[in-house]
């Protein structure tokens, strides 16, 4: 090779590099200030309710919400594995789950002022989206589409972090809009407040358009578009149903159609979605009315392993998980992710260590964090075994190993693939035959039916 040839490959794997970066995702640490090791298994952490919890260890129990030295050791564990992100996404749920009376407004903005401290401390030159989770609020769950003492508490506690504008935003509605920093093109963040959509808000009940949000968001969308942005969507509580319990949906249903169709609208300028609450490791798929894959939501685990208390859910909790996105700072594109967390049990029994649980590409072969990619990824897990019970294991952060055939396989299916109710049903229905444990071929036909193939 000549020496222009020499010069032309430096110039590349320099620009190639430059066009890299990586920011973490944490979400839902829910933090119990009460968990302690006690001898009298009633009196371990008010968020197991009612539940003893024999032999809890220091770290943490599955029935609790996460202790402190949990939530510390997970930002510091961010630190070592990746001081310097582009940015953090913290898509929120600081709170235990206990009853509103052993909480208050006081106590939710302490619990929100001490993370946010936290991580102002071990990241303190980091920019940070963080967004509200349904526990983020007194009382939990009845997020208001107006300005309230909360949201301005709040929206104090994260200024350092927005801008003057986006403040405002927030103080209205929990919701606003950033520019990405840095060189390049030009690329925006919109941090969503979904609480407002969910189903257990009765503050929101009867409202068309809770704060405006919605004609907010597609007013912003199309900006985008005409700008020649490229867009990330943040928030909380995501739209379509819960992969470990059946026909469990978060969103009321005129609002999940109303997210979906926006979706569908302007998916164009939306490169990746990013949401928690489930606590689980998952993804759900959006596609346009002729069926071709439009978009990608990535939800991810808990730091809390917290069992859930939902009726009808079986090992329903998780190891402590933490991510990093790798993406292409021009275009936003996700290029890899990779996921870490901590065993447990392993911690408790005098080991704890944050280690890589799995990286995307490598675990299931595919190229990238594409909407194409974890389209064909969904096409995997649906045909063949082998990566269902890869997916299964990592959708539990390790903590359920059980097989997952039969119902087990539709439900997931069908969550990550039908985000809309009506065909969420109907693939449902389609995948009755896999309450038996299913064979290749039954599993195939199953798929195909599923997939409308």
């Amino acid at each position: 090779m000549d020496l222009l040839g020499v010069l032309w490959l430096l110039m590349h794997c320099r620009g190639s590099a430059a066009a890299s970066g990586s920011f973490w995702h944490i979400t839902d640490l829910h933090l119990d200030p009460q968990y302690k090791v006690s001898s009298d298994p009633l009196k371990v952490c008010p968020s197991a309710g009612t539940q003893p919890v024999p032999n809890a260890g220091a770290w943490g129990d599955y029935l609790c919400d996460a202790p402190w030295i949990l939530v510390n050791s997970s930002v510091y564990a961010m630190k070592k594995i990746l001081p310097n992100p582009d940015f953090i996404l913290w898509t929120g749920d600081d709170t235990p789950h206990v009853p509103d009376e052993k909480l208050g407004e006081d106590t939710v903005l302490e619990i929100i002022g001490k993370l946010t401290n936290l991580i102002k401390q071990v990241f303190p030159e980091t920019q940070v989206y963080p967004a509200m989770g349904n526990h983020d609020f007194h009382p939990k769950n009845q997020l208001p589409a107006e300005e309230n003492r909360i949201y301005n508490a709040t929206a104090d506690l994260w200024h350092p972090w927005l801008s003057d504008h986006s403040v405002q935003m927030f103080r209205t509605g929990a919701f606003y809009s950033q520019m990405l920093s840095g060189p390049g093109p030009a690329r925006r963040m919109i941090v969503l407040n979904t609480n407002l959509y969910y189903e257990n808000n009765n503050q929101t009940i009867s409202l068309e358009d809770p704060g405006g949000q919605f004609h907010w968001l597609e007013d912003m969308l199309t900006k985008a578009s005409d700008a020649g942005e490229k867009v990330y969507i943040i928030g909380h509580v995501p739209p379509g149903f819960f992969e470990k319990k059946r026909g469990k949906p978060w969103f009321r249903e005129h609002f999940n159609r109303r997210y979906t169709e926006i979706i569908q609208k302007h998916h164009g300028v939306i490169v990746a979605q990013f949401f928690g609450h489930h606590h689980t490791d998952s993804f759900r798929m959006f596609y346009s009315n002729t069926g071709s894959p439009i978009s990608v939501m990535f939800l991810a685990p808990a730091v809390t392993p917290w069992k859930t208390t939902l009726p009808g859910v079986h090992n329903g909790a998780n190891n402590p998980g933490i991510r990093v996105f790798t993406y292409d700072r021009d275009t936003l594109r996700v290029k890899d992710m990779v996921t870490y967390y901590l065993n447990l049990t392993h911690a408790n029994m005098g080991t704890p260590e944050w280690e890589k649980e799995y990286s995307l590409t490598e675990a299931f072969q595919i190229t990238d964090g594409s909407v194409s990619s974890m389209q064909l990824l969904l096409e995997k897990i649906g045909k063949d075994q082998g990566h269902l019970q890869q997916y299964y294991r990592y959708n539990s952060v390790q903590y359920d190993l059980a097989d997952c055939d039969g119902s087990c396989q539709t439900d997931h299916i069908c969550a990550i693939r039908e985000v809309d109710f009506a065909k969420y049903s109907q693939c449902i229905q389609a995948g009755s035959a896999a309450e038996a444990p299913l064979t290749p071929v039954l599993g195939l036909l199953l798929f195909c039916s599923m997939m409308g193939l």
